[in-house]
């Protein structure tokens, strides 16, 4: 094993020393990764109970590169059953938005200017990104008494890190050990908007003759939102078993993971105009529909009647905001293992299988005719009935599927269909570790994630008031097949239907020396990805658009270019298909530290790269007016690539923990949706995925903890960034005709026959939902033997909405309270408390997440020539901070 000199500091405090070199170790994102990083035997139990000594959430760090680490003391000074996310918002350069005050509706990472799609989130190594949209879902993270750390690579991953999508850097956490002890833990909590939270914990103690332990734990959380009707419902089961093998610090562990959300959604469609006026829009209590008569026409679109969350009616509407009908079911688990073993005492093998289930939707609805051609298959493209007598011309035949159990097939009913995603995942991390001499280390690994992802829309009826049949429509693993929507063919109704497989093998080689008496560390690292997507599209899509055609019917027409039509229907469809698309990079990374006793200086560069999005790669088309046929052409969207670089000081003794960083990034093929105007693409008049060009970002971070005395402690941090835009971004793509779209003459330099485009001013503006300034502060005091207090606040700066500045919401800051008393000597009961949280104190109105886009407001020229062409804006939407919380929890360990 390395042993570094630095680690036996003689200062004041014998600890330091150990505690930056555990801090690295301890934070890493895999059991490969920490065996790689660590000096000493005690470091490489990653998942134990040993670990940093930490000043509030300021941690001291060793690896050389900025990461921030929190541990189990302050996680444990949060609200009760929040995501770790929103723990997480106290360390520099992450702005995590929470949807609700719990945490249990997700919410939006932004890090460095990077979107959560692009952030990599990970536990124990095991990423968690969506295999298809790399989405985060900070809902379903497991239980916070249950996490050792977490920590966030504010810039790079580490060089095994098996993802395919984090450009901006990765947030890992790890999973406590099971006690040595055997015991119960227990810990209850109500709180504000009816919260009500169990959670329970058995530990096993070390048994058999090895001294395995285990635990298994449980919790239970149900509340109303805190704006309009609906309740979230979430439970969670966890166990892990580990075991310790021999004296080198080896082990093997296997955990486990299972939550089950049931959330009602919030209505999230403020603008700043009602913003700015405290309205709070949100989603109807219930929606009836029109009760069906045999021989007359119901129109569900036009004839509902919905009791608004405000008590009122609304009379001849639609079930377009019941809330029973907005909601977001998922079912998620994993199997986690950790394996490192000393095949010799200078080689090291560490492997990290892992299994993941997904199955999960965001709800919606449709208004489906009966006589939709998709379930009576008679092409003859009925259009809805709109009267007794229509109707009742059509009734001896009933041609259609009656869905509202009336006994005709007139008429137009609401259905529920939920866009299905269902994901079974395998990976494994593996390294191998070989310490060349003391001061050298080389490392191999390899790095396998295979997802399959199953994603459909299989529809299902609702019963009166909006409530669906089941929460996973027609779906047939966990919804209930009798559910589905049965056409006269035998066929199910769907909205879509595909099957992707993403495959990532990864092989990564990092050299890691020490020189001038242990004093300069230098790390050089490359890894190579190879990144496979196998598109299955089972359903006949729209020519150049995502919009899929999921139907039995018979073909009308074969064109001469192969797409087809249905009877009564233009648009042109392309018949299912199969697509394989593949990618692959050489990335580089190289860190460098020097070591000054107390201080050190860190300086690291890394690459980057995210492949596209599934549904960026379902787009086939064809030249819409060829004459012969034509092979298919799929999007050409490529991958988006950053470069990031750093140079940091860090200054660690007995009282201070204290860390600053300065770092430029490079983004180049930024992906944005753009509108396709040139009348030969096959896409034109399609909103189409575009590369349009690269984003840079520059900041400064800095953070640092101060233990005042012993009973007090300071933590602050400050985050400067300035993440802007490098090039317009095109509006209009068309070939120059001989008048232009405006109905003018060309514009300057249109030479017909060529492609000319006309561009959105976004060079030089910020990126969107990326604040300028963020600071947070904590303060931690220990007022008696029992009773401690903690205050904590965070600050975020104006945030832009549209990729052209022209619109933002306002800077806001939030500030939490927390009061923690002992009850042991009162009661006698060890471990016993009762802990107070505050969110929001001051009761802060402020915007959450953003739904941002291109223009809010209408740009009136955009035509380069003499001709005027206006660009529509639309104002943007967003979500609300969650208002002032309370919460009481009462806690023991026995």
């Amino acid at each position: 094993m390395m042993n570094r000199k630095r680690v036996f500091w003689a200062t004041s405090a014998l600890f330091t020393g150990a505690l930056l070199s555990a801090a690295g170790a301890a934070s890493a994102q895999s059991t490969g990764t920490a065996a790689a990083e660590a000096t000493s035997v005690e470091e490489v139990v990653v998942t134990g109970t040993r670990g940093p000594r930490a000043i509030g959430p300021a941690v001291a760090q060793n690896v050389d590169k900025a990461r921030s680490t929190i541990t189990q003391e302050t996680i444990a000074r949060q609200q009760p059953g929040q995501t770790i996310l929103q723990t997480l918002n106290l360390v520099p350069g992450l702005n995590f938005t929470n949807s609700d005050p719990y945490g249990n509706s997700g919410g939006n990472i932004r890090l460095r200017g990077f979107d959560g799609n692009r952030v990599g989130l990970a536990v124990d190594g095991v990423p968690l990104n969506d295999t298809g949209n790399y989405a985060t879902y900070t809902n379903q993270q497991i239980d916070p008494e249950l996490i050792e750390r977490a920590s966030v690579n504010q810039g790079s991953t580490d060089n095994d890190s098996p993802t395919a999508a984090a450009l901006g850097g990765i947030i890992n956490y790890t999973t406590v050990r099971p006690y040595d002890e055997p015991g119960l833990t227990f810990t209850g909590s109500k709180g504000t908007f009816s919260y009500g939270r169990v959670f329970g914990r058995v530990d096993s103690g070390a048994f058999g003759p090895w001294g395995t332990t285990a635990f298994l734990a449980a919790s239970y959380t149900d509340y109303q939102k805190f704006k309009g009707p609906g309740e979230l419902e979430k439970i969670q089961y966890n166990g892990r078993v580990y075991q310790e093998l021999g004296d080198k610090g080896d082990f093997t562990a296997l955990a486990f993971n299972w939550n089950e959300n049931r959330n009602n959604s919030y209505n999230n469609f403020n603008t700043l105009a009602t913003f700015n006026a405290g309205l709070r829009p949100e989603n109807d209590k219930a929606c009836f529909a029109p009760l069906g008569v045999d021989g007359t026409v119901q129109n569900e679109t036009t004839q509902s009647t919905a009791i608004t969350y405000f008590g009122g009616v609304l009379n001849n509407t639609s079930c377009t905001n019941a809330s029973e009908l907005r909601n977001n079911p998922s079912n998620t688990g994993s199997l986690r293992g950790n394996f490192s073993y000393h095949l010799r005492d200078n080689l090291r093998l560490t492997i990290d299988p892992s299994f993941q289930y997904t199955m999960a939707n965001g709800g919606g609805f449709t208004v489906v005719g009966e006589r939709d051609d998709r379930l009576d298959q008679n092409g003859t493209n009925n259009a809805a009935l709109t009267t007794a007598a229509s109707c009742a011309a059509v009734a001896v035949n009933r041609t259609g599927v009656d869905l509202n159990g009336d006994g005709d097939s007139c008429d137009n009913v609401t259905l529920y269909t939920p866009s299905n995603t269902n994901t079974r995942r395998y990976g494994v991390l593996s390294s191998l570790i070989w310490d060349i001499t003391d001061s050298q280390r080389l490392r191999l690994s390899y790095s396998n994630d295979y997802g399959r992802h199953r994603q459909t829309g299989e529809a299902t009826r609702t019963i009166r008031g909006g409530l669906p049949i089941n929460v996973f429509g027609g779906e047939n693993t966990w919804g209930d097949e009798n559910a589905r929507v049965i056409g006269r063919d035998g066929s199910y109704l769907r909205t879509r239907d595909r099957f992707s497989e993403a495959i990532l093998n990864q092989v990564s080689l990092d050299y890691r020396g020490l020189f001038l008496n242990d004093a300069l560390t230098v790390m050089v690292g490359i890894r190579a990805p190879y990144f496979t997507r196998n598109l299955n599209q089972y359903c006949y899509s729209q020519n150049g658009s995502t919009t899929a055609l999921c139907t039995t019917q018979a073909v009308a027409t074969t064109l001469p270019n192969g797409n087809v039509q249905f009877a009564g229907n233009t648009n042109q469809y392309i018949a299912p298909y199969q697509k394989t698309f593949k990618y692959d990079d050489i990335l580089p990374n190289v860190t460098l530290g020097y070591d000054f006793g107390s201080s050190n200086i860190f300086a690291s560069y890394s690459e980057q790269i995210a492949v596209p999005r599934t549904d960026n790669l379902y787009i086939a088309s064809r030249s819409a007016t060829a004459t012969t046929v034509q092979p298919l052409a799929f999007n050409g969207v490529q991958p988006e690539t950053s470069t990031n670089s750093e140079l940091g000081y860090r200054f660690t003794n007995s009282t201070i923990v204290a860390s600053i960083s300065g770092y430029f990034n490079t983004y180049e093929n930024r992906v944005v949706s753009s509108l396709d105007n040139d009348p030969t693409s096959p896409t034109f008049g399609l909103t189409v995925d575009r590369n349009v060009g690269k984003v840079e970002t520059k900041g400064v971070e800095g953070s640092i903890g101060w233990r005042v005395f012993d009973s007090l402690s300071l933590y602050a941090s400050v985050t400067y960034t300035d993440s802007e835009l490098q090039e317009d971004q095109v509006a209009l793509a068309f070939t120059c005709p001989t008048v232009a779209p405006t109905g003018t003459a060309p514009g300057a330099g249109c030479t017909p026959g060529t492609t000319q485009y006309w561009y959105l001013p976004t060079k030089g503006k910020s990126v969107v939902e990326t604040p300028e300034w963020q600071s947070t502060f904590r303060g931690d005091w220990q007022a008696t033997k029992e009773l401690s207090l903690g205050l904590q606040a965070k600050w975020v700066d104006d945030r832009f909405t549209t990729d052209v500045n022209d619109e933002k919401t306002p800077g806001y800051t939030v500030v939490d309270f927390d009061a923690r008393y002992d009850l042991t000597d009162t009661f006698g009961i060890k471990d016993a408390y009762v802990q107070f949280n505050v969110t929001n104190l001051f009761d802060s109105f402020h915007a959450g997440n953003i739904s941002s886009g291109s223009n809010a407001q209408t740009i009136a020229d955009i035509d380069p020539g003499p001709g005027i062409r206006a660009f529509t804006g639309s104002a943007r939407t967003f979500s609300l901070g969650a208002p002032r919380t309370l919460v009481l929890t009462v806690g023991t360990r026995f």
